[in-house]
């Protein structure tokens, strides 16, 4: 399958950033010209259909999510499982592809045994709105999280999955879920941060110019590091061993900084978007051991949850 998530990754757009922040500081241009450039750079969003989509699979409900914002919503797709007792994942993706660009990701989740609400952020796909920024896709995360709970009642299946820069949309939800939780034991039964990074700046960073100070300039922060730390539901991190795009280092901090119940898999031979694939088994087996996720014949509810310190 062609690369997901690639095409923000590679070094031009991201050297890019790195000199239209040089402009910034030498007071070069319009700093909402550069503010918009950088935002544009960071989400490369790609109009229309991956040209590798074939069409909805059966059983995928296509969902018009609103937006507090009047008159704005965000496009989604609900793939319920067969079993009405199975778990449930609220996925984002990363930049550039929007839905349907996603989709042999989104079906390897399905053949998991879970249930997938996935949306596209403002900008993407079917979403109105313009450029994304890093506040508004927090926001679509909040709103396709109260219509995932009314799709998933029971707080002890659901589970929220980010890709990439997905996976920092997905920390800042869960981060701000553990703040406040309105169920017993937690909001959600757990994390899943697949290809992610720590900060915008440090992968900038990793692929262009190290010398720049660039946590001083760049109005996208993403900053994955410093909320992990607040996260209490269980992660599972994945990334691949042969990434070139987002080196797997950066999971390895996010994981040594976590403070809650955690795994991380390096699959080895796997890339920025295929480590489901070319993983699969390992996949399943460390999603059934942090989360003691039952054989896909037993009932999700039988299931004891894992604490923090078990």
């Amino acid at each position: 399958m062609p690369s997901i998530s690639a095409g923000w990754m590679r070094s031009r757009p991201l050297r890019f950033l790195a000199i239209a922040s040089i402009g910034l500081m030498l007071g070069v241009g319009g700093c909402s010209q550069l503010a918009e450039k950088e935002r544009e750079l960071t989400f490369r969003v790609v109009q229309g259909n991956a040209s590798w989509y074939g069409g909805l699979p059966d059983g995928v409900v296509e969902l018009d999510i609103p937006l507090h914002s009047a008159g704005q919503h965000i496009n989604a797709w609900w793939w319920p499982s067969e079993s009405e007792h199975a778990p449930a994942v609220l996925y984002f993706h990363g930049s550039r592809w929007n839905l349907t660009g996603q989709l042999t990701r989104i079906r390897q989740l399905h053949e998991f045994g879970f249930s997938v609400l996935a949306i596209d952020y403002r900008g993407f796909g079917k979403s109105a709105g313009g450029v994304p920024s890093e506040q508004s896709v927090y926001e679509d995360a909040r709103a396709a999280w109260d219509r995932f709970t009314e799709l998933v009642p029971d707080a002890d299946r659901r589970f929220i999955y980010g890709h990439s820069l997905g996976g920092a949309v997905a920390v800042d939800l869960a981060a701000a879920l553990d703040r406040t939780p309105t169920h017993v034991g937690g909001e959600a039964r757990g994390l899943i941060v697949e290809s992610s990074f720590t900060t915008l700046v440090d992968v900038a960073k990793a692929v262009s110019y190290s010398w720049l100070p660039l946590q001083w300039i760049l109005s996208q922060k993403f900053d994955t590091l410093g909320k992990i730390t607040e996260v209490k539901m269980p992660v599972l991190f994945v990334h691949g061993a042969d990434d070139r795009f987002v080196p797997a280092r950066f999971s390895q901090a996010l994981y040594e900084a976590t403070r809650a119940p955690k795994k991380l898999l390096l699959v080895e031979g796997a890339t920025h978007n295929n480590s489901m694939r070319v993983g699969s088994d390992e996949y399943r087996a460390a999603l059934r051991a942090l989360f003691r996720l039952p054989d896909e014949s037993a009932p999700m509810a039988r299931a004891p949850r894992v604490r923090k310190g078990s």
